[in-house]
């Protein structure tokens, strides 16, 4: 928990912004990426240790340019963290739905870990103690249905995690999901970040950060105990149940 050098994207806002301060006020040197420079920049004056880099994921040549000038800079890299993502709501009744907002959440939230993955796991995979983690959501096993995209994109990654995992099993890097609950960020909007249905950012991250100090990840998941529920509800014949709950 203290001595790395951690890559994170999407670093600039929301859970991204909050594990880069979290992990850089452990003792780690940490890398943030986003696409806007005035946000790079604020974190840098509240955090001067942070190091802030452009990275648009919808460009492919912009994380060549981050990847080489991340291994010339910080050749100790050991931890990156795939945080980057969208989410927007669909709706498919509509006449003028179409596929633009759901091919945008592909690429980022995808490619844009999958991009990553290729970019950093060949450096990762020559340091000890090396760690890949990516964003998912506590919605990739049990979808809010007017987000269709968003929570399927989520249940991809979890899915693909488990194989990664599982392919690196016997290479010194450690796979691991982050999933989320409704926490209060922009994610979906400025309503969202002062919603009192979602959980304080804060208090999510003190959480996470005691996960973490514990080692308290079964399946190398990091899953609040309250989302479970939504984990296990195939297994444990409720996910109708909740299902209905979550969309009325």
């Amino acid at each position: 928990m203290t001595g790395n050098t951690i890559l994170i994207t999407g670093g600039t806002s929301g859970i991204g912004r909050a594990l880069a301060e979290a992990f850089y006020d452990r003792g780690n040197r940490v890398i943030v990426t986003g696409r806007r420079q005035n946000l790079l920049d604020d974190i840098a004056a509240n955090r001067p240790g942070i190091v802030g880099m452009t990275l648009d994921l919808d460009d492919p040549t912009s994380l060549a340019r981050l990847s080489s000038a991340v291994l010339n800079q910080f050749p100790e890299l050991n931890v990156v963290i795939a945080n980057a993502g969208i989410s927007r709501a669909e709706d498919m009744r509509s006449a003028s739905w179409n596929p633009s907002d759901a091919e945008a959440i592909v690429t980022t939230n995808i490619l844009g870990v999958i991009r990553v993955a290729a970019a950093f796991l060949p450096i990762l995979k020559t340091r000890p103690n090396a760690t890949f983690m990516a964003t998912s959501s506590a919605l990739a096993f049990l979808p809010r249905a007017d987000f269709p995209t968003y929570c399927a994109s989520k249940a991809f990654l979890h899915s693909w995690l488990t194989s990664v995992r599982h392919q690196l099993r016997k290479v010194p890097v450690e796979v691991l999901e982050l999933s989320p609950p409704y926490v209060q960020t922009e994610l979906t909007g400025s309503d969202q970040a002062s919603d009192p249905r979602a959980m304080p950012l804060s208090t999510y991250i003190a959480e996470l950060m005691g996960m973490l100090d514990r080692q308290d990840h079964s399946k190398s998941e990091l899953l609040l105990e309250k989302d479970h529920a939504r984990r296990w509800a195939e297994r444990d014949g409720t996910y109708d149940a909740i299902f209905a709950a979550m969309n009325p």
